[in-house]
């Protein structure tokens, strides 16, 4: 996938990584962009959830919703916009360091635009994400290093 890659190790175990970041309700906790998100389906989250989430792009507040593409349990997730002008990709990755006691978070991010998303993603979408990856690893680090310590 092209687009955005980023990596962060984390000083906390994997499991509770995995728990925080699978989480549609910690979505706004974490990414600076989400302003709300919450899931669709009954039940846990995995392969096929769908997860109503509003972003704030540009001026404006976007709702859309993602589906949930790929679940590995504690490894491995992604989840694909299915509707609005801008679609994202997301693909994360938990990865254990320091024989568990810290963990690698990899994250893959690109879009895919629909009409007017089409000159969004390289207007307005892709600088912003350029500014937000920063802080959002800032805000994780934050939460779960704080909260777990």
């Amino acid at each position: 996938m092209s687009g955005f890659h980023d990596e962060i190790v984390l000083d906390c175990r994997p499991d509770e990584v995995w728990t925080f970041v699978t989480d549609p309700a910690h979505l706004p906790e974490w990414q600076a962009s989400a302003v709300s998100a919450e899931q669709l389906d009954d039940g846990p989250f995995g392969l096929g959830s769908r997860v109503r989430v509003t972003r704030h792009l540009g001026r404006r507040d976007v709702p859309m919703t993602m589906q949930c593409t790929e679940y590995e349990p504690g490894r491995s997730w992604s989840v694909h916009g299915i509707d609005g002008p801008v679609r994202g990709t997301f693909r994360g990755e938990v990865t254990p360091v320091d024989e568990g006691r810290r963990t690698r978070l990899t994250m893959d991010l690109d879009f895919e635009g629909h009409g007017l998303g089409k000159v969004l993603i390289p207007l307005v979408v892709r600088p912003q994400v350029r500014k937000e990856f920063p802080r959002n690893e800032q805000l994780l680090k934050q939460h779960l290093e704080h909260t777990t310590a």
